[in-house]
């Protein structure tokens, strides 16, 4: 790696760890402190909302009650996505005239926001209307985050209360996140990005005139589309000189502002944050990828506020910052090694004192290596899914770093709320292992981890793992999943390995190479993240109800302190080993095996 490059991830992490205090103080406030000065303007609207939907927000829920709260609100956000699809081509805010999508693509999207994936299996400038946008994708991007960080704030209450039946109230919980954390952030980081040139109107296309003409061959076909022949018998071409182009436009900074606080991902555009339109400049790529963790790394210290330990938060953020370091400099220097292949074409570069740049195949000139290999690792260690480059086209290692992340269950930084609550599981089965070992029943926080709740966190554990390995081998032998792979062999297998574990755990990031958008994959890969969505939130929540009711147990001086640096590497020795022993051998058939065939 280049000091340019350690330069550039240092400042990243510098700014990212240091909002982290600030923001995790202000949102504890939120759930549990006095009131903030957001209240005065933001305090009326609040309690409008509850009148006009007649919840009392003092009105604790048992578990039970938070859960079937929380499915049935996921449920009319699906089912409305889907009818905004359905019907968009006799909607307003129509522009281009889109027709209504496809049921299966309409199932699979509307599966996709309502679940914070946001796996995109459509060209958003080819196929969602304005209103579509909005109303549908952009309100899931504000709704889905808010219900993971709903979920996160039911298991803190848990942990922390003593004999108490009820987690809160899912409509407080739910609208306070919207309400004071989501739309104030995404307002900065809006303005923010319309300043770097974001677009955000409801215009029409624009057609524009070339700044410099280009031609090409295009084969020449007759009436039926079928190709003319030459003398020869050769396809007989013609050139094309092209002069124009379209350029989409669009209310897109508004919605790229939540894509990235609320770990949503979903693009406005089809190339994502490779696009001028919704990443222009390298400032306007900075604050993207910042937003990406800050929510998760701020939500750590949010949690330790809350158990009125800040010293546990501290810990969690070293684990997953530890393993996130890890990971990118793995990325990096292989971005940056390239392949031989790539240093045999640049043998003549070097001859002439260039340095060939590395594998830049599949990324933007204007962000480079290092802000390509930095951002995949964030949005995959993120449940982001958002890209600023092709991660198809990186190398084998550096491919599996964001393949991993997700395999890991999306627990480093993770998801808004899904990645601590994911991170908490993990904590639970570490001091059960720690318990295991000095023959003591295991505690966390004062409450005693048994046999209930170390069934909800395997289930928490298992069931993505289960779902990514389940689904690909069924796909790898089915001739539908195979008809639209465009890849075979060994990368081929990667992209179906990469396909469901982006789906099998909320990310929304592909590999591409894989034509996703057919009734197969759109109905297996929505599946997939329902799965992976509700039936581990299930049991979060019944962990929580279960540690509620519980009494505090008395620290002694057996208690296991979970906020020093020997459980730091006890956990991450759990989620790697768990991670591991998992998914090494599907490794080991994709990127492990590509990479050992480059280098020969």
């Amino acid at each position: 790696m280049t000091f340019n490059a350690y330069l550039q991830i240092l400042f990243y992490l510098v700014v990212l760890i240091g909002l982290a205090k600030p923001l995790g103080t202000y949102m504890a406030r939120v759930f549990d402190g006095p009131p903030m000065f957001l209240d005065r303007v933001l305090g009326p609207i609040e309690r409008a909302v509850y009148r006009l939907s007649g919840v009392d927000p003092q009105k604790g829920m048992t578990w039970r009650t938070y859960a079937v709260a929380m499915l049935l609100f996921n449920l009319f956000g699906l089912l409305a996505v889907y009818a905004l699809q359905r019907l968009q081509g006799v909607l307003p805010l129509n522009p281009q005239g889109f027709a209504g999508v496809t049921p299966d693509s309409s199932f699979n999207t509307a599966v996709s926001f309502a679940t914070n994936t946001n796996w995109q299996g459509y060209g958003g400038e080819t196929t969602m209307s304005y209103l579509t946008q909005m109303c549908g994708l952009a309100v899931q991007n504000f709704v889905s985050a808010a219900t993971g960080i709903a979920v996160l704030v039911a298991l803190i209450r848990g942990i922390r209360q003593r004999s108490a039946e009820h987690i809160g109230n899912f409509w407080s919980d739910l609208t306070r996140s919207t309400l004071y954390i989501l739309l104030p952030l995404s307002i900065g980081l809006a303005l923010i990005q319309v300043s770097q040139g974001v677009v955000q109107n409801f215009s029409a296309y624009k057609t524009v005139s070339l700044v410099q003409p280009i031609s090409y061959s295009s084969p020449v076909v007759d009436a039926d589309g079928n190709p003319v022949l030459d003398e020869q018998g050769e396809p007989k071409t013609e050139l094309v000189a092209v002069t124009e182009q379209t350029l989409p436009m669009g209310p897109a900074a508004s919605q790229i502002a939540i894509k990235q606080l609320g770990t949503n991902g979903g693009g406005f555009f089809n190339v994502n944050s490779a696009h001028p339109f919704e990443n222009p400049t390298p400032l306007s790529n900075f604050v993207e990828l910042l937003a990406i963790l800050l929510i998760g790394a701020a939500l750590c210290y949010a949690f330790g506020a809350m158990v009125g330990d800040t010293r546990q938060g501290w810990a969690l953020i070293a684990a997953m910052t530890i393993i996130f370091v890890a990971f990118l400099a793995l990325c990096t220097w292989s971005e940056q090694q390239g392949t031989p292949q790539l240093a045999a074409a640049g043998a003549d570069l070097m001859a002439s004192d260039t340095h060939p740049g590395g594998n830049m195949e599949g990324k933007e000139a204007r962000f480079g290596i290092t802000n390509s290999a930095l951002w995949a690792t964030a949005t995959t260690a993120a449940s982001n899914g958002s890209v600023n480059s092709m991660h198809d086209s990186f190398t084998p290692l550096g491919g599996m770093v964001p393949m991993f992340l997700m395999q890991l269950g999306e627990v480093i930084f993770g998801g808004v709320g899904s990645g601590l609550y994911g991170m908490l599981m993990f904590v639970i089965v570490a001091v059960f292992i720690a318990g295991l070992m000095v023959g003591r029943t295991p505690e966390y926080l004062g409450k005693k981890i048994e046999a209930h709740e170390m069934k909800m966190a395997s289930l928490v554990i298992l069931i993505p793992c289960a779902i990514v390995l389940c689904f690909t081998a069924v796909a790898v032998v089915t001739p539908a999943a195979l008809a639209s792979r465009w890849n075979m062999g060994v990368h081929g297998f990667g992209e179906i390995l990469y396909l469901y574990s982006s789906t099998g755990n909320n990310n929304g990031s592909a590999f591409a190479g894989i034509g996703a958008n057919v009734p197969y994959y759109n109905l297996t890969g929505g599946l997939a993240m329902l799965f992976a969505r509700y039936w581990l939130a299930i049991p979060v929540l019944a962990i929580a109800g279960s540690l509620s009711v519980k009494k505090a147990v008395p620290a002694s001086p057996g208690t296991l302190p979970t906020h020093n640096s020997l459980f730091v590497v006890m956990l991450i020795g759990t989620v790697m080993i768990v991670g591991a022993l998992t998914f090494i051998p599907a490794l080991a058939l994709g990127p492990i095996v590509e990479h050992l065939m480059m280098v020969q």
